[in-house]
Parts: structure tokens; C-alpha cells; sequence
């Protein structure tokens, strides 16, 4: 669970890790500052704890690797940039997240986010194919919605951006729509699934076929469930108050994603050597 997917809801009386502990999570994922008291008591209770945060500069992509060794953290997602880079500067801010990652030995995956160096595709894709080790965290309602991939048909883009999908090793959990970023889907989304519903769960089992052809079937994947409060413009309102309960869809949605993770485990062909 994204620790900032709980702002505005009611804390339980026991406390949100002890929460996402008996909920069946398996980790919390923690946003800058990164906070070393809060990552041990969710160690504590069992919970596996990740990070994010925002590269501006390369010196930012160290700091933040340093400090997640240093606590331990198990990956970094990180907004990379304000998109207003031109290629040099591009490319520069990703190769100090690649070499931070590598010199610190913390896995850093970039994400695909508005108001990011990764907020259209065209531009993605082509820095992809300048730097094929670059690593996602896919949150593809930036794109699906920002970029409205149903104008014009959507396979054309998902053959597009397939370079990405190959290349995603973490998930924000969340479905839009094509006028909306975060849309309530029911209680059993896999009974009558609605186009934008189908269209994620596409867009997941490509991104984890991808994952397992590199990592093989038994390999962890993280898949952090990410529905944000109405004061960050992401839950709507109606009537003053929240339309969907985000922590009920949270556990709809990880509940798709296993099962769409799953099926496409089930297909996936043994790595080649492994």
C-alpha cells in the first residue's frame, strides 16, 4: 500500500501498519521524506517497506539511494524531472538514477507521471531506446487518461509503448477512465468489466508478462494500491463528500491485479538459461 493512499481516512484504533498488516498487504511503500522510524515499526510487524520521491537534479538521485540504503528500503520510485527537459538534461537526470541505483545497490524504477520527464509516450519510448536498462513503476492512468488512448483506438498505442511494458518492475495501483485518473470499479470488476476496466487489466498482464520473460515466474513483484484523497485532485466528491471508499477499491483493485499477475504467470514460457 502507497502510504499516501491513506491520507484523509479514518485511522484505525490499532494504527494504518498493523492495518495493512491484517488486511494481507505485504509492504508499505513510504514517500519523501523517507521516515526511518515508521519503516521500523513496519518491519516490526512483518511489512516490507519501500520508498519514492522527486529527482530535479542528479545530485537528488544519490541522496535519495543513499538514503534508502541506509534504511534499508527494498526500491525507490521516483518522479523524474518536471518534463521540461530537453534531451541533454533528459538523459542526464536518468543516467545519475541509473548509476545512483547501481552504486548503491538499490533498485530505482522511474514512473510514468504527469509533470515528469515520463509524461507522454513518445518521448518515453525514445529515451528507452537510448537507455534500455532504465526500470518503471507503471501508474498508466498518467497516460491512459492524460493521453486519452481510447481517441484514435488503443492498440496502436499499447504496440507503441510496448518497449515500457517490458521494462516495468513495479505498479501504482489504480484505473481511470478516459475523462477521469481514479474511478471507483465495483465490488467484482472481473463479473462486468467496463472497456477502461479491461483496458488496464490488459495493459498489467503485458507489463508482468514482460516482467516475468526477464525475471521469471517466481520473482516479486510490487504492486502498490495508490487511490488518492480528494485534496490532491484525485478522488471526486460529490456533495462534499467522497464518492468512493479507497480503502474498499484498494483491495478490489490488488484483488484484479492478483489475479490478472496469475493468469499471465500461468502463460509465461521458463526463462531461457533458467
Amino acid at each position: 500500500m502507497n502510504w499516501l493512499a491513506l491520507d484523509d481516512l479514518a485511522e484505525p484504533p490499532g494504527g494504518w501498519l498493523g492495518a495493512l498488516r491484517d488486511a494481507g498487504y505485504d509492504g508499505v511503500q513510504m514517500i519523501e521524506p523517507l521516515p526511518a522510524t515508521l519503516a521500523d515499526k513496519a518491519r516490526d510487524l512483518g511489512l516490507e517497506v519501500c520508498g519514492s520521491g522527486r529527482v530535479n537534479l542528479p545530485a537528488d538521485a544519490w541522496r535519495l539511494a543513499r538514503q534508502a540504503r541506509r534504511l534499508g528500503l527494498g526500491q525507490l520510485t521516483i518522479h523524474l524531472g518536471w518534463g521540461l527537459e530537453d534531451e541533454a538534461e533528459g538523459l542526464a537526470l536518468i543516467d545519475a538514477v541509473l548509476e545512483a541505483s547501481d552504486g548503491e545497490g538499490v533498485a530505482m524504477h522511474v514512473e510514468t507521471h504527469r509533470a515528469t520527464l515520463f509524461q507522454d509516450i513518445w518521448r518515453t519510448v525514445r529515451f528507452v531506446d537510448r537507455r534500455p536498462q532504465l526500470r518503471f513503476t507503471a501508474d498508466l492512468s498518467h497516460w491512459y487518461t492524460g493521453l486519452e488512448f481510447v481517441y484514435g483506438g488503443i492498440e496502436p498505442k499499447l504496440a507503441f509503448i510496448a518497449p515500457v511494458l517490458d521494462r516495468v518492475d513495479s505498479m501504482h495501483g489504480r484505473i481511470g477512465d478516459p475523462g477521469c485518473m481514479q474511478v471507483d470499479i465495483g465490488e467484482t470488476p472481473w463479473v462486468e468489466s467496463p472497456p477502461h476496466v479491461e483496458h488496464f487489466q490488459t495493459m498489467w498482464a503485458r507489463a508482468f508478462e514482460g516482467f516475468f520473460a526477464r525475471r521469471g515466474p517466481d520473482a516479486d513483484f510490487i504492486f502498490a494500491p495508490e487511490l488518492l484523497s480528494p485534496a490532491l485532485y484525485y478522488g471526486r466528491q460529490i456533495g462534499g463528500r467522497e464518492a468512493s471508499d479507497r480503502w474498499a477499491q484498494a483491495r478490489v483493485l490488488t484483488a484484479l491485479a492478483r489475479a490478472t499477475f496469475d493468469l499471465a504467470r500461468d502463460r509465461a514460457p521458463p526463462v531461457a538459461g533458467g
